[in-house]
Parts: C-alpha cells; sequence; structure tokens
C-alpha cells in the first residue's frame, strides 16, 4: 500500500470521526482508534522490510547481534508508544499519553544502558 492511500484512509477516518463525535462522541473515538489500528498493521509491514535490511546489514559486519537487536527493540517500543500515545491524546486523555511517553523513554534509557557501558569499556580499553 502506498503513502497516498495510507493519507486517504486517515484522511477519510479523521472526518468520520469528527462527524460521529457530533452525534455520540464516543462513536467518534471508537472510528479514530480503528483507523489508527489498520495504519499500524500498515506500519508494521514496512518495518519488517526495514528489519530485514538492518539484518542483512549486519551480516555484512562484524558485529555483536545484541547491538541489532537492542536497536530494533528500541524501535518498536518508540512506535508503540507513539501510536499508543496518539490514542490517548485522541480520545482527549492527554495525561495517559504523557505518562505512556515517559515511560517508553525510561524503557528505551534501560536498554540503552548495557550499550553504554559497552562504550565506556570499549573507551576505557584504549586510554589504557
Amino acid at each position: 500500500m502506498s503513502v497516498i492511500q495510507a493519507g486517504i484512509i486517515g484522511v477519510i477516518g479523521a472526518v468520520l470521526a469528527v462527524q460521529m463525535k457530533a452525534g455520540k462522541a464516543e462513536y467518534g473515538i471508537y472510528v479514530s482508534i480503528g483507523v489508527s489500528i489498520v495504519l499500524f498493521v500498515l506500519i508494521v509491514d514496512r518495518l519488517e522490510v526495514f528489519i530485514r535490511t538492518v539484518e542483512e546489514i549486519g551480516s555484512y559486519i562484524d558485529m555483536d547481534t545484541g547491538y541489532l537487536s537492542t536497536m530494533l527493540k528500541m524501535i518498536g517500543i518508540t512506535y508503540i508508544a507513539q501510536f499508543s500515545s496518539d490514542i490517548c491524546k485522541d480520545a482527549g486523555y492527554q495525561t495517559v499519553a504523557g505518562q505512556i511517553e515517559i515511560f517508553g523513554k525510561l524503557t528505551i534509557l534501560a536498554l540503552g544502558m548495557p550499550v553504554l557501558l559497552a562504550l565506556l569499556e570499549t573507551i576505557q580499553e584504549f586510554l589504557s
């Protein structure tokens, strides 16, 4: 599916959600969530191509696969946290959206700590 088709799905979903909010607000939220899930599935499909390409690049470079795995986890966490946060913002729950964003950032920070420690050990080896 092309970007144009995804954009059309998003615009039609937004227009339907706005129209439904006039009658019953919860139906507009359901339409918004449904369209978001459809677009998220399309994003995951594109991410599979990215993951395969990164794995292929990793096969050419002699490096620990743990770093690539960590990077892919970070990217996944970023997309899921942003997606969830945006749905909460659309529903009018900005506080929950902010909590999801903070949780995502802290999770990425925790995942990055072993990489940071490995980098510091490498620097220390060069300085010794």
